[in-house]
């Protein structure tokens, strides 16, 4: 489960590679079994060459020191962290490897901002990294990189379509779960019982239009009975 601070990192990095021309993807499977990278970019530079840069992201300190492996395989790698936690392992931090730091917005340089503020918080290039050769075979990362850029793309397409796309089935089994998590000292947030209730709603309305119309079909038939006595 990732974290609200690991979210901010997140969508504040997608928008620092995009502002920088570069492509990125989050969770990209690397080849040859060296594990998942955090995010990847990729950029085609002016003279035609490609420049893949590969971001691992790290909130907390034992988050830094996990035994995890780093797919640190691209032109330039970085690690992304809150700025607290680069002053305390500034010093661990390999010399080939770049820093970029985050510190969210604050009120003051909210209220300084003369454009839209689009991220939670901005990124700090604190070093550096060192140009690599490729750690892995360039046509295997393009092929994995367009592998994830298509899952994105599918989870776009479900959000999209909303709750169209989920059977009656498993609608049904969704709301069931949210039923054991009840809250009775809190009926505004019980969307349980604002859902059976919208329902009951609806299912009254449409019995007593219908019953409207019954009645109106029976003054009518009445009224032709009493002009034809015979």
């Amino acid at each position: 489960m990732k974290t609200k601070l690991t979210k901010q990192l997140e969508e504040t990095l997608y928008a620092y590679c995009m502002e920088n021309g570069a492509v990125p993807v989050e969770e990209v499977t690397m080849p040859d079994n060296r594990g998942i990278v955090d995010t990847l970019s990729y950029q085609q530079l002016p003279d035609g060459q490609t420049e893949w840069r590969c971001y691992e992201l790290k909130v907390t300190k034992t988050d830094f020191h996990s035994k995890a492996q780093l797919s640190f395989i691209g032109h330039y790698n970085y690690f992304v962290l809150p700025y607290d936690l680069y002053v305390t392992v500034a010093t661990e931090i390999p010399t080939e490897i770049g820093v970029l730091s985050y510190q969210p917005y604050d009120a003051i340089r909210l209220a300084q901002a003369t454009d839209p503020v689009t991220t939670p918080g901005y990124l700090t290039v604190e070093k550096k990294a060192r140009y690599q050769d490729l750690g892995v075979a360039e046509d295997l990362l393009t092929n994995h990189f367009i592998h994830s850029l298509n899952r994105e793309v599918y989870k776009a397409k479900q959000a999209e379509q909303g709750l169209g796309q989920f059977s009656s089935h498993r609608l049904y089994k969704e709301l069931k779960k949210r039923y054991q998590h009840y809250d009775i000292s809190t009926p505004e947030t019980n969307f349980y019982d604002q859902f059976i209730e919208d329902t009951q709603s609806s299912a009254v309305l449409a019995l007593q239009e219908e019953v409207d119309a019954l009645n109106l079909e029976l003054a009518e038939l009445q009224a032709q009975l009493r002009g034809n006595p015979s």
